[in-house]
C-alpha cells in the first residue's frame, strides 16, 4: 500500500510552523491542505484533548466567520497525533499568505469567554473542553509565530525523502 504524503515526511524533523501538506485539483479548481503544527512531533507533549477540542471549536468559529477568509474555508480540524491541525482552503496560496490568518486565529482564542457549540445539542463529547489551557495553547503559538515570522523554516516541510527498497520498504535518506 502507498504511503500517503502526510506520513512521507519526517517526522522527527518537523518545528510548529504552517506548511503546505498537500494540494489537490478538484472539479472546478484546486483545495490546499495546510499543516498548522504547534507541537514538534515526538519531541515534545501532545496537545491536551480537552485543550485540542476547545481550539477546534474557538478556531473553527472563528475561521467560518472571518469576512475575508470564511467563504475559503472548508475545513479546521485537529490531527490524531495531537500535534497541530489541519486546515482546508480553496485554491492554492503558499504557506506563508496565511500567516496573518492563522496568528488572528490563534489570538482569537485569548478572547474567548466561552468555548462555542459546546452543549450537548451541538457537541458529542461537550463535557470535554478546557478553555484556559486552549487560551495557553493558543498564547504560546501566538508567540511563537510572532518570534520566527521571518524564519522561512516554519513556512517549510524539512526537505527529506524516503528511500523505496525494491522490496517496499521505507527509509529517510541520510
Amino acid at each position: 500500500m502507498e504511503l500517503i504524503q502526510s506520513f512521507s515526511i519526517d517526522h522527527t524533523k518537523i518545528i510548529p510552523g504552517i506548511f503546505t501538506s498537500r494540494v489537490d485539483k478538484i472539479d472546478n479548481g484546486t483545495v490546499t491542505t495546510y499543516d498548522i503544527r504547534l507541537k514538534k512531533p515526538n519531541r515534545e507533549p501532545v496537545i491536551d484533548v480537552a485543550a485540542m477540542h476547545s481550539l477546534e471549536h474557538i478556531i473553527a468559529t472563528y475561521l467560518r466567520n472571518d469576512a475575508e477568509w470564511k467563504d475559503e474555508i472548508i475545513y479546521w480540524g485537529p490531527m490524531g497525533c495531537l500535534t497541530g491541525f489541519y486546515l482546508i482552503l480553496k485554491g492554492s496560496r503558499p504557506s506563508h499568505e496565511i500567516y496573518d490568518l492563522i496568528l488572528a486565529a490563534f489570538h482569537a482564542v485569548a478572547n474567548a469567554e466561552e468555548v462555542p457549540g459546546a452543549t450537548p445539542e451541538n457537541c458529542g463529547h461537550y463535557l470535554m473542553h478546557n478553555l484556559r489551557m486552549a487560551k495557553w495553547y493558543a498564547s504560546e503559538f501566538a508567540a511563537y509565530l510572532t518570534t520566527n515570522a521571518d524564519n522561512p523554516e516554519i513556512f517549510n516541510y524539512p526537505k527529506k525523502e524516503r528511500l523505496v527498497t525494491d522490496e517496499g520498504m521505507h527509509f529517510f535518506d541520510s
